[in-house]
């Protein structure tokens, strides 16, 4: 059987995360923040504090990817690092009063492309979708973060 990008999962995810990025991007457009930050920020209003390493257990992200993020963030203005009190050799990571301005806008950008993500579905079918997704996730052995 020869491959058809066409019929294939994994391609056309890549191809809606690209999509979804792009989106949130022109929605969010001047607000402060370029996407791959999105997922820190959510992190950090949750719960602000967080190390480093705690920031790359919860996204799954690369080490070097995790690294330049942060220090645009902090050039940015978006966030400040502080020593960790028991840990030497980690730093805490907090929103400064920037970044926590911005949820408001970047949630509403955010819910935005949600919606035009799914327009024209019907409630089944967004909740059936979301569903497939984490099934998919938790196939690969990803954790979902429901």
């Amino acid at each position: 059987m020869e491959f058809d990008r066409k019929e294939s999962a994994a391609y056309l995810a890549n191809l809606l995360a690209k999509a979804a990025s792009r989106a949130l991007q022109a929605r969010a457009d001047g607000a402060g923040f370029a996407p791959g930050q999105f997922p820190v920020l959510l992190e950090l209003w949750s719960g602000d504090g967080l190390t480093q390493r705690e920031l790359l257990d919860r996204l799954d992200i690369e080490q070097a990817t995790m690294a330049s993020t942060l220090a645009r963030m902090q050039r940015d203005g978006l966030i400040s690092r502080r020593r960790h009190p028991k840990d030497r050799r980690a730093q805490l990571v907090f929103l400064t009063s920037r970044g926590k301005a911005l949820r408001e806008t970047a949630m509403a950008a955010a819910s935005a492309t949600e919606d035009a993500l799914f327009r024209g579905f019907r409630r089944f079918e967004r909740e059936l979708l979301l569903e497939y997704m984490r099934m998919v996730l938790a196939n690969l052995g990803r954790d979902p973060r429901l």
